[in-house]
């Protein structure tokens, strides 16, 4: 009978997919995922109350907690709260500086400021969360409002394949955008999950 596990990872719901394949490829069988809903992409003021919650919810159940977010748009209100909890998360300000890696991303970004950036769940979810999520949808009028300051759509590709390559070009139309995009896979994210499944099995000898 395999071991309860004792790490929980607190994650943005935009990321779960991937971090539950890499638990996957990895036998991090000792590792939990719970996640908050993606949406809160639109209302990062949420996001450091309801990781909190989430840790008191659960610190007595798992010695090891660790959270799958960057700032993600929270002004370092999420950094105020993990570090009164003794809790560590994903670095970067954004979860794509993490995908493409700190040092790309700031080349990226200092490169071409006018940059909208897509990861392979915003895509996927581009509908719901971009085009509904901030009303475009029925007040087409707002596209100017939220993307005018833009001239390109980056898509950070964790898997690169045909379809997801159509349906960034066809939002980058919608949007009136130019079109890129650049493989990452998953990044730094992989790194700093593998570290801390490294330091639990350490403890755990």
């Amino acid at each position: 009978m395999a071991a309860a596990a004792n790490t929980l990872v607190i994650a943005c719901g935009a990321l779960a997919r991937e971090i539950i394949a890499l638990r996957q490829a990895n036998a991090w069988w000792h590792m939990d995922v719970t996640c908050l809903p993606a949406e809160l992409h639109n209302r990062p003021e949420k996001i450091p109350g309801l990781v909190r919650e989430k840790i008191q919810r659960f610190k007595v159940q798992y010695p090891h907690i660790f959270v799958a977010y960057a700032d993600c748009g929270t002004g370092g209100m999420l950094d105020a709260v993990l570090q009164i909890e003794g809790v560590q998360r994903l670095p970067g300000a954004h979860c794509y500086e993490f995908y493409a890696g700190s040092a790309a991303f700031a080349q990226m970004a200092e490169a071409e400021l006018g940059t909208f950036y897509l990861t392979d769940f915003l895509l996927r979810h581009f509908e719901r969360l971009i085009m509904h999520g901030l009303g475009i949808d029925k007040h087409p009028q707002l596209l100017p409002v939220y993307f005018g300051n833009y001239t390109t759509l980056m898509y950070l590709c964790q898997k690169e394949n045909p379809e997801g390559m159509a349906l960034g070009e066809a939002a980058a139309k919608r949007l009136g955008l130019a079109f890129a995009y650049r493989v990452t896979g998953y990044g730094e994210m992989a790194t700093e999950l593998k570290t801390v499944s490294e330091k639990v099995i350490q403890w755990q000898n």
